[in-house]
């Protein structure tokens, strides 16, 4: 009797340990998301003292990259610095950034505050619409700027 009663002890304990376990397993955080900084430091990239840069993150195994880069190069003025950051030649600047998914463009004022970005494909009304809007707040009706 007293070996089965410290069995059941064993057992009950050993229970009790496998379900804090699975609980404390199923509230690690699960990814949703892919890296977007924040803020960059402008003198990484060309033209530091430009009001505003539109830095397109590439790669050259991304096919949908060469697309995403022509239609933002328009995009550059004396206001305006389109930059492009691709991977294998700019790795140090994918690094300290945490880019991990291209193309992104990101939309960045002459502090290097990251104003807009956008992920994925995007079209060059959206491209423009997102700098004519950080540009000028309200400029774009509401209907054009979404992603």
């Amino acid at each position: 009797m007293e070996r089965l009663l410290l069995l059941l002890g064993i057992a009950a304990a050993a229970a009790a340990t496998a379900a804090l376990l699975q609980r404390r397993t199923d509230q690690t955080p699960v990814r949703t998301g892919w890296t977007v900084p924040d803020q960059v430091r402008r003198s990484d990239f060309t033209r530091p003292d430009a009001p505003w840069l539109v830095a397109v993150f590439t790669s050259s195994t991304c096919r949908t990259c060469t697309g995403v880069l022509s239609r933002a190069l328009p995009l550059e003025s004396p206001e305006v610095v389109v930059a492009e950051v691709e991977a294998a030649a700019d790795r140090e600047v994918h690094d300290r950034y945490g880019i991990d998914a291209v193309p992104l463009v990101l939309v960045i004022d002459g502090e290097g505050v990251v104003r807009d970005h956008h992920l994925g494909p995007v079209s060059s009304t959206h491209l423009w619409a997102s700098l004519a809007e950080v540009r000028q707040p309200g400029s774009v009706p509401g209907d054009c700027s979404a992603s």
